[in-house]
């Protein structure tokens, strides 16, 4: 199984022969999934599919492994070509019933000619085993689910790498910018240290004390030095384009590339802090553009 996207839809129906009728009942499944961090499944079935959850709910399992899932069934009669007339004894019936309810109930509405047609042609399940029709059906929607995850997962693959290619680029201008910076910054400490000089009597203090200078300015420009941080951005790509050339015929890498993004959203908050170069500064910021639009796509794959 390829990488999936965590939002998808599918839908299927299919007929249920009642006594052996090919009319009777159709059954209807939609089922839908979004992102989540882990797999959450919910159902709305009708009372005579409820004992069919569990089977449902371990099928689910067995091909989606994250996201929010929720499973819709839906029975309804047949549709015929003309309404069948109700026979009199269901319509005394419901006439009955009208009146033990509103016996009670003394606000409660009449029966409407659009109620009495519907309540005669609900669908009764007979007492035949329906499970291999169910979990047929079921199958075919979960299936349809995962093509559409599947799908879904490959445009958002090829995002991210086309994303990733530019934030390559980023990097790329940033190398060249990094020994400008260290020296600018470095320029700058020395520039504060003579002024700071001015105020005193400079020729009164020790040797030692200049040489503490130089090696204060010295250290202070590598701290502001960005090559580390440039080169592991440009790690965390490549690691995050090998995962995801991999995941075109792998699942479940979802997590691994949330925290690779995590990563390259450090280093650029790192970049931009320790930037003194406007050039830096805009890279920087161009960086945290494309990362986040990263993280957005990444959230979506299981």
């Amino acid at each position: 199984m390829s990488l999936q996207s965590m939002t998808g839809y599918a839908s299927a129906q299919t007929t249920l022969e009642l006594g052996g009728a090919s009319q009777g009942a159709r059954l209807g499944l939609e089922i839908r999934s979004v992102n989540s961090r882990f797999l959450d499944v919910s159902f709305r079935l009708p009372d005579e599919l409820r004992p069919h959850e569990p089977a449902l709910r371990e099928l689910i399992g067995q091909h989606i492994k994250r996201g929010k899932v929720e499973l819709r069934a839906h029975l309804e009669a047949a549709q015929a070509s003309t309404v069948a007339r109700p026979d009199k004894a269901l319509l005394q019936n419901l006439l009955e019933i009208q009146q033990l309810v509103r016996s009670t109930m003394h606000d409660a509405s009449l029966l409407s000619v659009a109620d009495v047609i519907r309540l005669s042609h609900a669908p009764v399940m007979p007492s035949q085993d329906w499970t291999s029709t169910v979990m047929a059906l079921g199958t075919q929607v979960v299936s349809q689910l995962c093509e559409a995850r599947q799908r879904e997962g490959m445009r958002l693959a090829q995002d991210l790498l086309e994303r990733g290619q530019q934030l390559q680029v980023l990097a790329d201008l940033a190398l060249p910018l990094v020994p400008k910076t260290v020296e600018t910054q470095r320029q700058r400490f020395l520039e504060r240290w003579r002024e700071a000089m001015a105020l005193v009597d400079a020729q009164a203090l020790p040797e030692s004390v200049h040489e503490r200078a130089l090696a204060e300015a010295a250290s202070f420009a590598v701290r502001a030095d960005v090559a580390e941080e440039v080169t592991r951005l440009k790690t965390h790509l490549d690691e995050i384009a090998r995962l995801l050339q991999l995941s075109m015929h792998k699942e479940g890498v979802g997590k691994r590339l949330d925290f690779l993004i995590q990563e390259l959203h450090r280093e650029a908050n790192t970049l931009g802090s320790k930037s003194s170069a406007i050039e830096m500064t805009r890279i920087s910021l161009d960086m945290k553009v494309l990362i986040e639009q990263m993280r957005e796509q990444v959230q979506n794959l299981e």
